[in-house]
């Protein structure tokens, strides 16, 4: 059954990333898209980082995972401490710039526009942070999520 859930939530996030790659390519960044009835706008910051919700779902039918995609734009040299999702998939796709991030003891990842990278549930998120000090970093995260489970955990 185990088995099963995480191929589920597998694909489902790759048909989220799929229309998150969609939505990337064929919007203009310079404009903001029209509010949708289903679609949360939420934008907070905090320590100079911004968050903006783009959308947020329940999945009834999918054992009430939520489903969001939310853009984080990193200033120059900002990066977070080591945390999890205990209960999150996360894919992140990078829009601009370059960000450096190292889930477990993987090795440290320099991505660049285009290129993605995915958390596991529970997975130590050990290195995430803007690798340049003179340009921001924006990039996009698709997360299914237990909303029963804390959403990080540092």
């Amino acid at each position: 059954m185990n088995n099963l859930l995480t191929h589920v939530a597998t694909g489902l996030g790759c048909a989220i990333l799929g229309a998150g790659l969609t939505y990337v390519s064929l919007s203009n960044p310079a404009e903001e898209p029209a509010p949708q009835a289903n679609q949360a706008q939420d934008t907070t910051t905090s320590q100079e980082v911004k968050r903006k919700l783009h959308i947020e779902k329940t999945l009834e039918d999918v054992l009430g995972r939520v489903v969001s995609i939310s853009e984080t734009e990193r200033p120059p040299g900002n990066g977070s401490t080591p945390h999890s999702h205990p209960g999150s998939h996360n894919f992140g796709y990078v829009i601009e710039g370059t960000y450096e991030v190292q889930v477990d003891d993987g090795p440290v990842q320099r991505l660049g526009p285009g290129e993605v990278f995915y958390e596991t549930p529970g997975a130590l998120h050990a290195v995430s942070r803007n690798g340049s000090s003179t340009e921001p970093v924006r990039y996009l995260i698709f997360k299914i999520a237990d909303p029963s489970l804390p959403s990080t955990v540092r």
